[in-house]
């Protein structure tokens, strides 16, 4: 019988496979025993703390405590989800869920309504922000009253089965009985395209929320609208848009870059950490002249297409600094339902630019970035320098900086006084909205007897100032009349702008903030300056042959 020539060559292999084993596979074995050992003293721990403390301790608590911990030694975005923060999560990343469509909080005890989705079932029956939900309806008949729960234990009641009907008792401020309502849970969809339409009759305005699973697609739906009723340039609004899927961002920013430009990459320490993102999808957009508003609490996915807009010249960007997010999480489901986000690579724009702002030990100063001052000038390192296509400077170490800086100081594109960002921050304006009912609604007219009727398209008048002036009063808060007479475009702006959201629609609010917003008004100048940018970029493309 004939010996196998390949033999010796995987006698060889086998030899060195097992030297590998060995050299690597012991140090693997070392750090098991370490991690072996480490979990004996966690537990060990556990045992003591379950046993020994003042009181008794749920160890689900313990546990999630301790995991939550862990991941804070980290970095400032490695994160553990217990479980109903994880579902929570999944439903936002899902864009839809079966329920009311509402956002609820305990608040002093009761469950309040906070914010309610447009077009869903909660939405058409009537219910408003700042309801309280007082009691609800359980599967055997009983009204059980809600005051005291939690919010876990109300949206386990809330969601439900698709078609199924929950009942439940509202209290409503200015009404001293309770509302009942029958309600039909349905699909809720969560939109983040949050408005679309046309500023005049060749700018569109779209406002992206975050980003999850359907926002491309929604993304698409409003630019293939704007397109039908004209458009021929676009403000596109990142503003307070904290980032989201990274799939989504590099889907849209493929909508308004040529084929075969590279969009992101990410580096990591696994293997398949390490990508490059090119735009691989033809699109129609790629010519149309744009202005990207962002600001200091534009993040992670939003700070990816601002950058990779900017990288290739496509668009100019306006507004303050973005937040500086450039680290990429991992999410895993775990035992339970609960999940982690595990951090796993970091990513840097088309010019090499690493956005990701360093951070201190106990992440404080990284977490307050939002709420210092902002100025235009930064300094710099050398290090940090990069180039845009067309040899415009740009800088790594720190967010995504604008090409236009206007400071906006997260209060809707106005850069108001410490007294107007009080009011903002103690949604004063939310409140006064709901002194109002809109006109011609009839629905629940007993408990909305006392609202003040208003109509669409209204204005702020001084006697709605005055009124606002007397609700400052009764909540107690201290009117600084300086700062008052200082912040008043600002003030009739939210005074409307939470009326309008409240009682009409979120794309009549936007509409209506973007002719008095300081930084959109400002972007709207700019389009002589983005012209020419894109035809930079379109000159590039037709000399590269991208695109094609």
């Amino acid at each position: 019988m004939r010996t196998p020539r390949f033999l010796p060559v995987a006698f060889f292999a086998i030899v060195l496979s097992a030297l590998a084993g060995g050299l690597y596979g012991n140090r693997a074995f070392a750090r098991q025993d370490e991690v072996t050992q480490q979990y004996r003293v966690f537990t060990s721990a556990l045992t003591a703390i379950s046993s020994e403390y003042v009181e008794d301790v749920p160890s689900d608590r313990l546990i999630y405590s301790a995991i939550d911990g862990m991941l804070h030694t980290l970095d400032p975005h490695s994160s553990f989800f217990d479980p109903r923060n994880y579902a929570q999560m999944r439903e936002r990343q899902e864009g839809h869920y079966y329920g009311l469509g509402i956002q609820i909080q305990s608040v002093d005890g009761d469950i309040k309504v906070m914010s309610i989705f447009e077009g869903s079932p909660a939405y058409k029956k009537g219910l408003r922000r700042l309801d309280i939900l007082a009691k609800v309806r359980d599967a055997d008949g009983t009204d059980l009253d809600m005051k005291g729960w939690t919010t876990e234990q109300a949206v386990k009641k809330l969601k439900g089965p698709k078609g199924t009907v929950v009942n439940i008792s509202i209290k409503r401020t200015g009404y001293d009985g309770l509302i009942n309502m029958d309600v039909v849970r349905d699909e809720v969809n969560i939109t983040t395209v949050r408005a679309a339409f046309m500023i005049d009759k060749e700018t569109g305005y779209v406002k992206l929320d975050q980003f999850t699973e359907t926002s491309d697609r929604e993304l698409g739906d409003a630019l293939q609208k704007l397109s039908a009723n004209g458009m021929k340039r676009l403000v596109f609004d990142l503003r307070e848009n904290p980032g989201g899927a990274l799939d989504q961002a590099i889907r849209i920013a493929n909508r308004f870059l040529p084929r075969g430009d590279l969009i992101v990459y990410t580096r990591g320490r696994v293997p398949n950490a390490n990508q490059n993102y090119l735009a691989t999808e033809r699109s129609d957009y790629t010519n149309l002249p744009m202005v990207a508003l962002v600001n200091r609490n534009s993040a992670s996915a939003s700070e990816i297409v601002s950058g990779a807009l900017q990288d290739h010249d496509r668009a100019l960007i306006v507004g303050e600094t973005t937040f500086g997010k450039a680290l990429v999480q991992s999410v895993y489901p775990i035992s339970e339902g609960a999940g982690v986000a595990v951090t796993t690579g970091r990513y840097y724009t088309p010019s090499g630019r690493l956005i990701q702002r360093p951070w201190d030990g106990s992440f404080d100063e990284y977490l307050t970035y939002t709420l210092r001052d902002q100025t235009a000038e930064r300094q710099h390192k050398s290090s940090d320098l990069k180039y845009t296509d067309a040899g415009r400077k740009v800088y790594s170490g720190g967010g995504v900086e604008p090409d236009k800086f206007v400071v906006g100081a997260g209060t809707e594109g106005f850069n108001p006084t410490r007294f107007g960002r009080l009011l903002y921050a103690r949604q004063e304006f939310a409140n006064f909205a709901d002194q109002y009912r809109a006109e011609g609604d009839t629905r629940f007219s007993d408990a909305n007897k006392n609202k003040k009727p208003i109509a669409k398209g209204f204005e702020v008048t001084d006697a709605m100032l005055n009124d606002f002036k007397a609700l400052l009063v009764s909540r107690k808060v201290k009117i600084d009349e300086a700062s008052f007479a200082k912040d008043e475009t600002f003030i009739r702006a939210m005074i409307h702008y939470e009326i309008d959201s409240a009682l009409f629609s979120m794309e009549e609010a936007r509409r209506n903030l973007i002719a008095k917003d300081p930084q959109a008004q400002f972007a709207l100048a700019q389009f002589g300056e983005a012209e020419t940018l894109m035809q930079m970029a379109s000159t590039r493309s037709s000399r590269t042959g991208k695109g094609q």
